[in-house]
């Protein structure tokens, strides 16, 4: 629900544009739909909690009642806010999905441990603002995972539940290409968490920096990074990702459902 997200910003910003692409989404096999008022591609502008709630109440109301016949998928709200938390998950929303991982609102955490909801922990350097100007690590691994390690142990001091998180390594969000590649490669190291590991990559800029010599940005940009997108989604699955973050969802289910069938033939 922004006008400026890097990939798919403006398409569906009007409720009804909004609830059809939600239920788009869920015939083409998604189990959760993630609904964001701010955008946190690289350099995005700050959104006031007004506005942000102005654009994803009245969604995520309507998509919570779902169609007469058809079941409503859960739902969860991408904020850093509390306020925009609280209300969205009055409004029909399950999940909370924050990419500060419960830094940038203090009230955040006491908001999620009231409702009961889901909550993803995620790894950022800096912000959206800043992430990518200079990012720098001395251990990629090592420091990702030890920073969702603190944070799992800040929300459960908090009364959070294990069963209640999920993490995610924060692709994009501060990273080189290298970066992404070395998280990617090592995302197993992650499931020793213990929560559920959620994993985006879909049509990100490292994918068409790793193609662009074939498909990727001479494709169009972000749209055109479906196949690479479709690679980082099966390796993620096949590592243990419980959770992908797609755009291309018919697609990335029969990816998905492929990796899952192989490894039961195990």
């Amino acid at each position: 629900m922004t006008p400026d997200s890097f990939s798919d910003g403006g398409k569906y910003l009007g409720v009804d544009a909004a609830f059809g692409r939600g239920r788009e989404m869920v015939r083409a096999g998604a189990d959760i739909v993630d609904i964001g008022g701010e955008s946190t591609r690289p350099g995005a502008a700050a959104v006031s909690v007004d506005e942000e709630l102005r654009r994803v109440l009245p969604v995520i109301k309507r998509l919570a009642d779902g169609e007469p016949g058809e079941r409503a998928q859960p739902i969860s709200i991408d904020t850093t806010k509390a306020v925009v938390a609280e209300k969205s998950l009055v409004a029909g929303a399950c999940i909370i999905n924050d990419i500060s991982a419960l830094r940038f609102d203090p009230r955040m955490v006491d908001v999620v441990r009231d409702a009961g909801a889901g909550m993803v922990l995620m790894h950022m350097q800096g912000t959206p603002q800043t992430m990518q100007q200079s990012p720098r690590y001395d251990d990629v691994i090592a420091e990702v995972r030890s920073f969702l390690a603190e944070r799992i142990a800040f929300a459960e001091s908090r009364g959070l539940r294990k069963a209640q998180i999920a993490v995610d390594p924060g692709i994009g969000f501060g990273k080189t290409v290298e970066h992404n590649l070395q998280l990617l490669a090592h995302l197993g190291e992650f499931r020793s968490l213990g929560c559920p590991v959620v994993v985006g990559t879909s049509r990100k800029s490292f994918i068409g920096k790793v193609l662009a010599d074939r498909s990727g940005e001479r494709a169009g940009g972000a749209d055109g990074r479906l196949w690479g997108t479709a690679a980082t989604v099966a390796w993620a699955v096949a590592q243990g990702a419980r959770v992908v973050r797609v755009h291309d969802v018919a697609e990335m289910s029969d990816v998905v459902r492929l990796v899952e069938a192989i490894q039961q033939a195990r």
